[in-house]
Protein backbone atom coordinates (compact mmCIF):
# COMPACT_ATOMS: atom_id res chain seq x y z
CA UNK A 1 0.00 0.00 0.00
CA UNK A 2 1.31 3.44 -0.92
CA UNK A 3 1.58 6.13 1.69
CA UNK A 4 -1.67 8.09 1.84
CA UNK A 5 -3.12 11.23 3.40
CA UNK A 6 -6.92 11.43 3.51
CA UNK A 7 -8.33 14.98 3.33
CA UNK A 8 -11.81 14.87 4.87
CA UNK A 9 -14.26 17.76 4.84
CA UNK A 10 -16.47 18.34 7.89
CA UNK A 11 -20.19 17.53 8.02
CA UNK A 12 -23.02 19.90 7.22
CA UNK A 13 -23.84 22.99 9.27
CA UNK A 14 -26.90 25.25 9.26
CA UNK A 15 -24.84 27.86 7.41
CA UNK A 16 -23.92 25.32 4.74
CA UNK A 17 -27.59 24.55 4.24
CA UNK A 18 -28.42 28.26 4.02
CA UNK A 19 -25.58 29.04 1.62
CA UNK A 20 -23.76 31.30 4.08
CA UNK A 21 -19.98 31.68 3.91
CA UNK A 22 -18.44 30.33 7.11
CA UNK A 23 -14.73 30.95 6.83
CA UNK A 24 -13.28 31.01 10.33
CA UNK A 25 -16.62 31.68 12.01
CA UNK A 26 -17.13 28.80 14.45
CA UNK A 27 -20.39 27.23 13.30
CA UNK A 28 -21.29 23.78 14.75
CA UNK A 29 -22.56 20.75 12.88
CA UNK A 30 -26.33 20.47 12.50
CA UNK A 31 -28.23 17.18 12.90
CA UNK A 32 -27.55 16.20 9.29
CA UNK A 33 -23.86 16.94 9.74
CA UNK A 34 -23.62 14.78 12.85
CA UNK A 35 -25.20 11.87 10.95
CA UNK A 36 -22.89 12.43 7.98
CA UNK A 37 -19.84 12.39 10.23
CA UNK A 38 -20.87 9.13 11.85
CA UNK A 39 -21.57 7.43 8.53
CA UNK A 40 -18.34 8.55 6.87
CA UNK A 41 -16.28 7.79 9.98
CA UNK A 42 -17.48 4.17 9.89
CA UNK A 43 -15.97 3.80 6.41
CA UNK A 44 -12.74 5.67 7.11
CA UNK A 45 -12.17 3.68 10.31
CA UNK A 46 -11.66 0.55 8.20
CA UNK A 47 -8.47 2.14 6.83
CA UNK A 48 -6.94 1.90 10.32
CA UNK A 49 -5.53 5.44 10.32
CA UNK A 50 -2.39 6.12 12.32
CA UNK A 51 -3.28 9.73 13.15
CA UNK A 52 -6.23 12.10 12.98
CA UNK A 53 -5.49 15.80 12.62
CA UNK A 54 -8.15 18.48 12.56
CA UNK A 55 -8.88 22.16 12.35
CA UNK A 56 -9.72 23.54 15.78
CA UNK A 57 -13.07 24.91 14.56
CA UNK A 58 -15.93 22.95 16.12
CA UNK A 59 -17.51 21.65 12.91
CA UNK A 60 -14.21 19.98 12.00
CA UNK A 61 -13.28 18.76 15.46
CA UNK A 62 -16.75 17.25 15.96
CA UNK A 63 -16.33 15.40 12.66
CA UNK A 64 -12.89 14.21 13.77
CA UNK A 65 -14.36 13.09 17.08
CA UNK A 66 -16.68 10.68 15.27
CA UNK A 67 -13.64 8.92 13.76
CA UNK A 68 -11.74 9.09 17.03
CA UNK A 69 -14.60 7.39 18.85
CA UNK A 70 -14.49 4.45 16.43
CA UNK A 71 -10.71 4.06 16.23
CA UNK A 72 -9.65 5.01 19.75
CA UNK A 73 -7.12 7.46 18.28
CA UNK A 74 -7.23 10.90 19.91
CA UNK A 75 -7.43 13.69 17.35
CA UNK A 76 -4.82 16.46 17.20
CA UNK A 77 -5.89 20.07 16.61
CA UNK A 78 -3.92 22.52 14.48
CA UNK A 79 -5.01 26.11 13.81
CA UNK A 80 -3.23 26.02 10.45
CA UNK A 81 -5.99 23.68 9.23
CA UNK A 82 -8.73 26.29 9.76
CA UNK A 83 -10.85 27.36 6.84
CA UNK A 84 -9.64 30.30 4.79
CA UNK A 85 -10.61 33.61 6.42
CA UNK A 86 -13.18 35.30 4.17
CA UNK A 87 -13.41 38.53 6.16
CA UNK A 88 -16.55 40.58 5.57
CA UNK A 89 -18.12 37.80 3.48
CA UNK A 90 -18.53 35.55 6.51
CA UNK A 91 -22.13 35.02 7.58
CA UNK A 92 -23.48 36.28 4.25
CA UNK A 93 -25.00 34.46 1.30
CA UNK A 94 -23.57 35.19 -2.13
CA UNK A 95 -26.50 37.48 -2.96
CA UNK A 96 -26.15 39.39 0.32
CA UNK A 97 -22.41 39.83 -0.21
CA UNK A 98 -22.85 41.18 -3.75
CA UNK A 99 -25.63 43.52 -2.64
CA UNK A 100 -23.75 44.95 0.34
CA UNK A 101 -20.14 44.83 -0.95
CA UNK A 102 -20.24 44.88 -4.78
CA UNK A 103 -16.84 46.54 -5.29
CA UNK A 104 -15.03 44.19 -2.89
CA UNK A 105 -16.74 41.12 -4.37
CA UNK A 106 -15.88 42.15 -7.93
CA UNK A 107 -12.24 42.66 -6.98
CA UNK A 108 -12.13 39.34 -5.15
CA UNK A 109 -13.41 37.31 -8.08
CA UNK A 110 -11.65 39.14 -10.90
CA UNK A 111 -8.37 40.15 -9.26
CA UNK A 112 -5.13 38.25 -8.83
CA UNK A 113 -5.60 36.62 -5.42
CA UNK A 114 -7.13 39.74 -3.87
CA UNK A 115 -7.65 39.82 -0.12
CA UNK A 116 -11.24 40.38 1.01
CA UNK A 117 -11.21 43.04 3.79
CA UNK A 118 -10.61 41.27 7.09
CA UNK A 119 -9.66 38.01 5.37
CA UNK A 120 -6.71 36.31 3.73
CA UNK A 121 -5.75 35.39 0.18
CA UNK A 122 -6.07 31.93 -1.35
CA UNK A 123 -2.30 31.80 -1.61
CA UNK A 124 -1.86 32.50 2.10
CA UNK A 125 -4.42 29.85 3.07
CA UNK A 126 -2.87 27.30 0.73
CA UNK A 127 0.62 27.93 2.10
CA UNK A 128 -0.27 27.36 5.76
CA UNK A 129 -2.25 24.21 4.97
CA UNK A 130 0.52 22.84 2.76
CA UNK A 131 2.99 23.34 5.61
CA UNK A 132 1.02 20.82 7.65
CA UNK A 133 0.86 18.39 4.72
CA UNK A 134 4.64 18.61 4.30
CA UNK A 135 5.17 17.82 7.97
CA UNK A 136 2.65 14.98 7.93
CA UNK A 137 3.96 13.57 4.65
CA UNK A 138 7.33 12.92 6.24
CA UNK A 139 5.78 10.67 8.91
CA UNK A 140 3.05 8.69 7.09
CA UNK A 141 3.39 4.90 7.27
CA UNK A 142 2.91 2.67 4.23
CA UNK A 143 0.12 0.67 5.85
CA UNK A 144 -1.64 3.34 7.94
CA UNK A 145 -2.84 6.62 6.40
CA UNK A 146 -3.23 9.93 8.18
CA UNK A 147 -6.68 11.57 8.14
CA UNK A 148 -6.87 15.38 8.12
CA UNK A 149 -10.25 16.96 8.84
CA UNK A 150 -10.73 20.49 7.55
CA UNK A 151 -12.81 22.74 5.29
CA UNK A 152 -13.75 23.04 1.64
CA UNK A 153 -11.75 26.02 0.42
CA UNK A 154 -8.57 25.41 2.40
CA UNK A 155 -8.58 21.70 1.50
CA UNK A 156 -8.71 22.61 -2.19
CA UNK A 157 -6.02 25.29 -2.21
CA UNK A 158 -3.86 23.46 0.32
CA UNK A 159 -3.84 20.21 -1.65
CA UNK A 160 -3.06 22.04 -4.89
CA UNK A 161 -0.24 23.98 -3.25
CA UNK A 162 1.23 20.81 -1.76
CA UNK A 163 1.37 18.87 -5.02
CA UNK A 164 2.62 21.87 -6.99
CA UNK A 165 -0.40 22.79 -9.11
CA UNK A 166 -0.21 26.36 -10.43
CA UNK A 167 -2.73 28.73 -8.84
CA UNK A 168 -4.34 29.53 -12.18
CA UNK A 169 -5.75 25.99 -12.19
CA UNK A 170 -7.03 25.81 -8.61
CA UNK A 171 -10.58 26.69 -9.58
CA UNK A 172 -10.59 23.72 -11.98
CA UNK A 173 -11.08 21.51 -8.91
CA UNK A 174 -14.71 21.38 -7.85
CA UNK A 175 -15.88 21.99 -4.29
CA UNK A 176 -15.91 19.18 -1.76
CA UNK A 177 -19.25 17.90 -0.49
CA UNK A 178 -19.84 17.73 3.25
CA UNK A 179 -18.07 14.68 4.73
CA UNK A 180 -16.53 13.68 1.40
CA UNK A 181 -12.79 13.31 1.10
CA UNK A 182 -9.84 13.46 -1.27
CA UNK A 183 -6.74 11.26 -1.26
CA UNK A 184 -3.10 12.26 -1.57
CA UNK A 185 -0.86 9.33 -2.42
CA UNK A 186 2.89 9.05 -2.72
CA UNK A 187 3.95 7.68 -6.11
CA UNK A 188 7.34 6.78 -7.57
CA UNK A 189 8.37 7.64 -11.13
CA UNK A 190 11.81 6.21 -11.84
CA UNK A 191 14.10 7.83 -9.30
CA UNK A 192 11.52 10.48 -8.36
CA UNK A 193 8.93 10.29 -5.60
CA UNK A 194 6.01 12.71 -5.68
CA UNK A 195 2.64 13.18 -4.01
CA UNK A 196 -0.41 13.05 -6.29
CA UNK A 197 -4.13 13.66 -5.89
CA UNK A 198 -5.58 10.21 -6.65
CA UNK A 199 -9.19 10.78 -5.55
CA UNK A 200 -11.26 13.95 -5.31
CA UNK A 201 -14.59 14.53 -3.57
CA UNK A 202 -15.02 10.82 -2.88
CA UNK A 203 -17.53 9.11 -0.63
CA UNK A 204 -16.19 5.60 -1.03
CA UNK A 205 -12.95 4.07 0.17
CA UNK A 206 -9.81 4.38 -1.96
CA UNK A 207 -9.23 1.41 -4.25
CA UNK A 208 -6.09 0.42 -6.17
CA UNK A 209 -5.91 2.02 -9.62
CA UNK A 210 -5.38 -0.60 -12.32
CA UNK A 211 -4.01 1.49 -15.13
CA UNK A 212 -1.03 2.00 -17.44
CA UNK A 213 -0.66 5.49 -15.94
CA UNK A 214 0.75 4.48 -12.55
Amino acid sequence: MSRQIILWRHGQTAWNAAGRVQGQSDVPLDEVGVAQAGSAAARLATLNPARILTSDLSRASATAQALSDLTGIPFESDKRLREMAFGLREGLTSREAWESHPHEMRAFFTGDDVRMPGGETYREAGKRFAEVLTEVGATVKHDRPVVIVAHGAVLRVGACTFVGISQEYWRSFGGLSNCSWSVLEESRFGDRTIWRITEWNAGTLPEPVLSDDT
